[in-house]
């Protein structure tokens, strides 16, 4: 289970992350250091991330997220593709999270998917989830979906050999931060 207060602590690493897995812009790509506390394999993996994305032109960034996450099915960034495919199940998964959302305040564009990764991170940065009713629920199912969707995001990433990998593994990490120690005993 998912300590809420500990996810809530933090947000601003969840903002950092859908800002890098969003299509690259030179202000994202300018500031490659989060901030804030992670701890350490968490900041151990970013440091990876970032010193080979320096190595990169921004013409080189952009051409390794296209050719990484838009034409390659095995890394893309839609969470429940991994799982579900296009079937019946993700149509009803993708229902989930945009209740999900509205639950919390969060109005998605009509052009999303609510399965998209930075946006779920987004979510995770910007919701207020923290004494509220549904919270637990909630999140718990947002937090499935992108357990499942990074794990097989970040083997797709790592045969590929893409600096993303360092990223969603740090992302991963810092999901293990926010579980309940009971949990972590099990």
């Amino acid at each position: 289970m998912i300590d809420l207060v500990k996810l809530n602590d933090y947000k601003e690493a969840f903002g950092f992350f859908a800002r890098q897995l969003a299509y690259p812009e030179k202000r994202s790509m300018q500031n490659l250091t989060m901030d804030g506390d992670v701890p350490p394999p968490v900041a151990q993996l970013l440091n990876t991330y970032r010193e080979q994305m320096e190595l990169l032109s921004m013409e080189e960034i952009e051409e390794s997220y296209v050719q990484t996450f838009d034409f390659q099915r095995s890394t893309t960034l839609y969470m429940t593709y991994f799982k579900f495919e296009d079937s019946r199940e993700r149509g009803n998964m993708l229902s989930a999270l945009k209740a999900i959302y509205e639950t919390f305040g969060l109005e998605m564009a009509d052009s999303e998917l609510p399965d998209y990764l930075p946006l779920m991170c987004e979510f995770l940065y910007a919701a207020e989830w923290v004494g509220q009713e549904k919270a637990e629920l909630g999140v718990s199912t947002l937090l499935s979906v992108l357990e499942d969707g990074t794990y097989s995001l970040m083997n797709a990433l790592e045969k590929i050999e893409s600096p993303y990998f360092f990223l969603v593994k740090a992302l991963r990490e810092t999901f293990k931060c926010c579980l309940r120690k009971e949990a972590l005993e099990s």
